[in-house]
């Protein structure tokens, strides 16, 4: 494609390139570029693109999007790279995102589940629905590998273009506050955003948690229509910040526009009634937990929105299951219970807690790490909570990055010191497991928290397989 042609929707300040090359790809890592690509420098969270603009040229690149050059440099220069990137990628893709009904999910816990919902309910019409997330990435039931939870703008704009191509009429994907404060998405039209919550995570980032609710609040000024959820204490700025119109969800107030009523929680499962203008609706879903039930209207408000009856939506939960990684039985055969779960903040903590304390008939036994080279302010909040709501705690290593372990568990210990309940410290997470289901008695459950759906542990840039469901297979393996 000539180069004209890919900046035809660009907003150029001025062009330092002669002629109009035909560009073979385009790349915003250096490292990937073949001779006849274009390179498009992005100031990112760790580096700055600009900065490899001369590595770029040396790969052979034809051309240079960027927002500052040298003269001699064969550069377009543009106000903001990174919308540029993402308009090239809507471009360069046939604008895919406007033949699909776009969903998009927001907020610090919940969007995982909330989406497969989302995508489950719709199936139950009909839809051909692809997924982006924090899991995976779906096209229908086809499993494409995700690096994070919202893909950079261009491979976003790739993988929505294969959706369209396989015949997806929807796309239903988490849309995390760095891709809304990095124009991730930017240029794409959303149909619903929903909020989930807003509790602390990503400061490391962000830095205050109005920086925070703000990005996320982004999403509401590029989607048709709005779903939040009421009894999250940042929804009424939420409100505020919106520019389309918002319908409200709420398992605590009648106020809602969405209600849940007669809420029974179960070990493996909740049951409650659904409530809106236009009747009500019996809801079983086979999650447990109190935000089983916040995830279960968030999903139902959004599928309202896009015209979904209520009770048919509320009967096709009776078939949804779990998440990977989210509140997930490990088989053990046992007298015990294994839960794997994604928690890796203070109120995630929180809530898969509360929610195990509510059928445990023995101990909770809470097994945690935090991630390293992120906000370290959570750490001991999130060890002072494990400490008040479970009943022995192992603190170990998670995703250590290129922090020493021992170093950021020291932090998580710190807010553990003024209570009393018992706890033990092994860095090496494997051996960690193998303690925990080493001490674990009839009716006790171990909650392994922090790595979810992810099978590896990231060391020094480098990941190294680690499959919790594998040790406690291998566990049980050796014990037979």
């Amino acid at each position: 494609m000539k180069l004209s042609k890919l900046l035809q929707e660009v907003e150029v300040l001025r062009s330092q390139v002669e002629g109009d090359p035909e560009i073979g790809e385009v790349r915003y890592d250096s490292r990937a570029v073949q001779p006849g690509d274009l390179f498009v420098a992005i100031r990112g969270f760790a580096t700055d693109g600009h900065k490899y603009i001369a590595s770029a040229l040396e790969n052979g690149a034809a051309a240079v999007v960027c927002e500052q050059a040298a003269p001699d440099v064969p550069a377009v220069l543009v106000p903001d790279s990174r919308r540029a990137l993402a308009q090239l990628g809507i471009d360069r893709f046939g604008h895919p995102a406007d033949q699909l009904t776009m969903v998009g999910v927001t907020g610090t816990n919940g969007k995982t589940t909330t989406t497969y919902l989302i995508k489950h309910i719709l199936e139950s019409q009909g839809a051909k629905v692809g997924l982006i997330g924090t899991n995976q990435n779906l096209i229908g039931e086809e499993m494409v590998p995700t690096e994070r939870t919202t893909p950079e703008s261009y491979e976003l704009q790739s993988l929505l273009r294969r959706m369209v191509d396989a015949g997806c009429t929807h796309c239903v994907m988490e849309v995390s506050s760095h891709s809304l404060a990095l124009d991730r998405v930017y240029g794409i039209e959303f149909a619903v955003g929903v909020f989930t919550n807003l509790t602390q995570d990503h400061l490391d980032f962000h830095h205050t948690m109005e920086e925070y609710r703000k990005a996320k609040a982004i999403l509401f000024t590029i989607a048709d229509q709005g779903v939040l959820n009421m009894d999250d204490p940042a929804s009424e700025k939420m409100l505020l910040d919106a520019t389309c119109p918002i319908q409200t969800f709420s398992a605590k107030s009648d106020a809602a526009d969405l209600t849940a009523k007669d809420i029974r929680l179960h070990a493996d499962h909740v049951d409650f009634v659904a409530a809106a203008e236009e009747g009500i609706a019996r809801v079983h879903l086979g999650i447990p937990g109190q935000f089983s039930v916040e995830n279960a209207l968030a999903a139902l408000g959004a599928c309202r929105a896009l015209g979904v009856p209520l009770d048919v939506a509320a009967a096709a939960l009776k078939t949804a299951h779990g998440v990977k990684g989210r509140v997930e039985v490990v088989p053990t055969g046992t007298d015990y219970t294994v839960l794997i779960d994604y928690a890796h903040s203070p109120d995630g903590v929180e809530n898969v807690l509360r929610a195990v304390r509510g059928f445990t008939k023995g101990r909770v036994i809470a097994l945690f790490g935090c991630g390293g080279d992120r906000d370290k302010t959570k750490r001991p909040k999130m060890g002072a909570i494990a400490a008040r709501l479970a009943d022995f705690c192992i603190v170990t290593s998670d995703n250590p990055r290129t922090e020493q372990p021992e170093a950021i568990i020291d932090d998580i210990v710190a807010g553990m010191q003024d209570s009393k309940t018992p706890k033990e410290v092994i860095v090496n997470r494997p051996e960690a497991i193998r303690f925990a289901l080493d001490m674990a008695k009839a009716g006790d459950t171990i909650v392994l928290m922090g790595k979810g759906h992810e099978t590896y542990q990231e060391i020094n840039h480098v990941k190294h397989h680690l499959d919790e469901r594998e040790i406690v297979a291998e566990y049980f393996a050796q014990k037979a």
